[in-house]
């Protein structure tokens, strides 16, 4: 299995990374369990939750997907093998996002507890605070680190100007560096991360971690029409991409997909892993069979006509 480096944090990860955002929602423990021992037989690292997974759930609070991720390390009695990144900061039930360091701290009490481990490998700012200093930010990850509690540090949906004030603020003041970003990033979603940000992540080293990296499952190409919506819990918010330039880009795919004996989802992610700066998307699974189906997708190599012609459709 090829390993990247993730930015400067000193880990080795897979190119593609497994999102825990279904642990507990979409998938109940058990298959949980079996995506994570299947996840991990197959050769891959990274795994990416949050405090607040799944919050949105009736019923839940948040804390359920490092719950189970915590329970399985448990039963396997080590995670030497994996690299768990979690995040902090989104809204937890107070109405905001928080990043205070009174805030940090306690929330990352509470994952190690859940998680049931000693140490983050990755704890990421999961939304910017504004209201928050940076340098009161940073000094609170600095004593976690200094506290054996968290290895190294990242960020979530910082725009370019936000994460080039967070590294002067770390350079400046001797503190900890956000050494990877999580952005919103997929064929459909590209103007947020393509450009200046790109730009300043492959400049800076940083370890790039893509989100929604199949457009929550529009990409898979289950989604053609307004009928499709009641397969899945997301089913209803696929109306957005449903517009000419979303059936194009499915168009193009399928044409993809049909040249490399692949399907649309492993064609998503094989474009994802080959853009300039990313070191993993980050895809999400319900049953094993859907996670072997993405797992495939390290395999697959695009040519550079490919990638024009999926960089045209979804232009």
């Amino acid at each position: 299995m090829e390993k990247r480096k993730l930015g400067n944090t000193g880990f080795e990860v897979a190119p593609l990374a497994l999102g825990g955002n279904v642990f507990g929602w979409t998938a109940d423990e058990a298959m949980s369990f079996r995506l994570l021992d299947a996840f991990v037989e197959a050769g891959f690292n990274l795994i990416d939750t949050a405090d607040s997974y799944s919050r949105w759930v009736t019923g839940h609070e948040g804390g359920e997907s490092e719950t189970i991720i915590g329970r399985w390390i448990a039963r396997r009695g080590h995670h030497q093998d994996v690299i768990i990144a979690t995040k902090v900061g989104s809204d937890m039930g107070e109405g905001h996002k928080i990043l205070r360091k009174d805030y940090i701290l306690k929330a990352a009490e509470a994952s190690l507890a859940r998680l049931q481990v000693d140490c983050i490998d990755l704890y990421q700012s999961h939304w910017d605070d504004e209201s928050t200093p940076l340098d009161e930010v940073l000094r609170a990850y600095e004593q976690l680190i200094r506290d054996g509690k968290v290895r190294a540090i990242g960020a979530s949906n910082l725009s370019a100007a936000r994460l080039k004030e967070a590294l002067d603020v770390s350079a400046s003041r001797h503190l900890p560096r956000y050494e990877t970003l999580q952005p919103h990033y997929n064929l459909y979603e590209r103007a947020s991360f393509e450009g200046e940000l790109q730009d300043f992540c492959v400049r800076e080293h940083i370890g790039v971690i893509t989100y929604f990296s199949l457009a929550s499952g529009f990409l898979t190409g289950k989604y053609r029409s307004e009928a499709d919506f009641g397969k899945s819990a997301r089913g209803p918010g696929m109306k957005k991409f449903l517009n000419p330039r979303g059936i194009k880009i499915l168009d193009a795919l399928d044409d993809v997909a049909k040249r490399y004996d692949a399907t649309p989802a492993q064609i998503s992610l094989a474009w994802l892993m080959a853009r300039p700066g990313v070191t993993a998307p980050i895809a999400s699974a319900t049953n094993v069979d859907q996670l072997s189906e993405i797992l495939r997708a390290a395999a697959i190599k695009l040519d550079a006509a490919t990638t024009q012609k999926l960089d045209a459709a979804s232009a």
